[in-house]
């Protein structure tokens, strides 16, 4: 999942360098951490948060095939 989330963003922003992905696996849940820069996080998040919640509805689908709940997390 943080592969997939890696490639989706970078696609998105104007500095795909300084996005950072960071995955925390738990027993029953991942935790996905995404850095972007504070330019780019207006194109991550969408307008009115339409990528971003995008993005999370994708993660709840992969996570849910492996049994497992996802959450994601938007840092500067």
């Amino acid at each position: 999942m943080k592969e997939f989330v890696e490639f989706v963003v970078k696609y998105l922003v104007e500095n795909p360098d300084e996005v950072r992905v960071n995955a925390i696996d738990g027993e029953n849940t991942i935790v996905i951490e995404l850095r972007v820069a504070q330019p780019d996080m207006g194109k991550v998040l969408g307008k009115k948060g339409k990528n971003v919640r995008s993005l999370r509805l994708l993660l709840a689908a992969i996570a849910a095939k492996r049994g497992k709940r996802a959450t994601l997390e938007v840092l500067e």
